[in-house]
């Protein structure tokens, strides 16, 4: 028995191989399936099932193009309806892998398909669950994703969530390990874990929503309690999960065009392409093709794109850092966004050699902009409320990236004033975006609140929820 789990940092997802005796099934795959036929060959296995737990929000899945290419069935369990050819699995029904089984245990709540694959060894024996987004470490999937589609209201799923946890999993035995879909990061929980492997009888003892002497009422208040809206591509990958796809290899072969300078400034032109600069934020600060959103490989990329550019069919083009070209495309195509039309030859070197207009973003350190708050200037923090309710600089103004656009108005119209996050990541993007909608006087703050502390500026830990914004 072989069980691998393929773990995907950006996405916070976990896929998982699982072979015995020649045969193998893959759970929960990512959209690019090359690492999956690669490790069955290696190992000399053929795949014989693909289970998907649910249909995904935060993710295009690879299940439509791997069964293409294999053949193996797509397996989903009760209340699933794709668009697709699949085994609607019932509750309790088994599927034998090797000398392996894996029962199907509906568990509905997160969705109303969601479910649970329970892994039983050649002896018989429950060896694992894999728990889709039904139970993560240390959290339980949202109850608000899918209340449209179930006609229910988030109340309801959570109650539904917690029958599904007393009945199918808290009764299974504490030595069995729970390989979930996500960790911490993701946007489909919002306690998890650093870890992404444990066992069942430590998250009894560890996980908030599996106290056993919790009633339903507080488990849907404490589940319910402190939902941020879920991203605006959540619905559109449930859409592509549930009715199809276009194959991955003919997205990268689109999106793969090399464009010249000329190429791709009559690309933007005439097709209302969005450009997208995926380059670290210090050379994006430096120099960026004019009104290009910067939202860099090096942090949570594709999350960001999700969750920033409202149309997963909105054109693209593509500034990169050489040799990553390939990869850009295969993480945009992770969340739905396929429309990638080629990225800029030579990077921005050839745009500067064909005098094109190059635009900057100002950026000072953290003890310049020490000097500059003994004037009350403007400061924006676009990190998360938790971050700032934490610790923020005296007067800040919140205004969390997720929902910069509709905090524009806030922002000065020709005083100067400055953005930090926690890093310098997320204010870039911040500053980009600002940017692109024509507002310039703007500064942002590099190595942001890490830098901020470092350089002894007055930090304050009081949050008057009037003043948030």
């Amino acid at each position: 028995m072989k069980i691998e789990q393929i773990y995907t940092g950006c996405l916070a997802q976990g896929a998982y191989y699982i072979e015995s005796e020649g045969e193998v099934a893959i759970i929960d795959p990512l959209r690019e399936i090359k690492p999956y036929l690669k490790r069955a060959q290696e190992d000399g296995a053929e795949i014989k099932y693909i289970f998907e737990t649910h249909f995904h929000a935060d993710f295009v899945s690879g299940h439509v193009t791997l069964s293409k290419e294999t053949g193996a069935p797509i397996v989903f369990g009760p209340n699933a309806n794709p668009s697709f050819d699949a085994v609607i699995a019932t509750d309790g029904q088994e599927f034998k892998l090797g000398k392996l089984t894996i029962k199907i245990l509906h568990t509905p709540g997160h969705t109303m398909e969601s479910t649970t694959f329970l892994l039983m060894d050649e002896t018989g024996r429950d060896h694992a669950i894999f728990s889709g987004d039904t139970l993560f470490l240390g959290d339980v999937g949202r109850p608000d994703l899918a209340q449209k589609a179930a006609h229910m209201t988030q109340e309801e799923l959570a109650g539904t969530l917690f029958d599904s946890l007393r009945n199918k999993i808290m009764p299974l035995a504490d030595d069995i390990i729970v390989y979930p879909a996500h960790g911490a990061g993701s946007a489909c929980g919002k306690n998890m874990m650093k870890e992404t492997v444990d066992t069942l009888g430590n998250q009894k003892k560890m996980n908030y929503a599996l106290r056993s002497d919790m009633t339903k009422e507080e488990f849907i208040k404490e589940v319910t309690e402190g939902l941020l809206p879920p991203p605006q591509y959540f619905p559109l990958n449930v859409k592509m999960n549930k009715e199809g796809y276009e194959d991955i290899d003919d997205v990268l072969q689109r999106g793969t065009q090399a464009l010249s300078p000329d190429a791709f400034e009559t690309a933007a032109n005439e097709t209302g392409a969005i450009v997208l600069d995926v380059r670290h934020q210090d050379d994006f600060a430096k120099g960026h093709v004019p009104r290009s959103i910067f939202i860099g490989l090096g942090g949570s990329f594709a999350p960001w794109v999700g969750a920033l550019i409202a149309d997963v069919k909105q054109p693209i083009l593509l500034v990169t850092p050489k040799g990553k070209e390939e990869e850009t495309i295969t993480r945009l195509s992770r969340v739905g966004f396929d429309g990638t039309l080629g990225y800029l030859e030579g990077e921005m070197a050839s745009w500067k050699e064909a005098g094109k207009e190059i635009d900057t973003v100002k950026s000072i350190n953290a003890d310049e902009f020490k000097q500059r708050l003994t004037d009350k200037v403007p400061v924006f923090d676009v990190r998360k409320e938790t971050e700032y309710s934490a610790e923020h600089v005296g007067d800040a103004m919140l205004t969390p990236l997720d929902f910069i656009n509709d905090h524009l108005s806030e922002f000065p119209e020709k005083e100067t004033f400055y953005v930090h996050c926690a890093g310098g990541y997320r204010s870039m993007i911040a500053a980009s975006i600002l940017k692109s909608r024509g507002i310039h006087n703007l500064v942002d703050v590099a190595g942001g609140f890490k830098a901020i502390k470092e350089a002894g500026i007055p930090v304050t830990d009081f949050v008057c929820p009037t003043t948030l914004k």
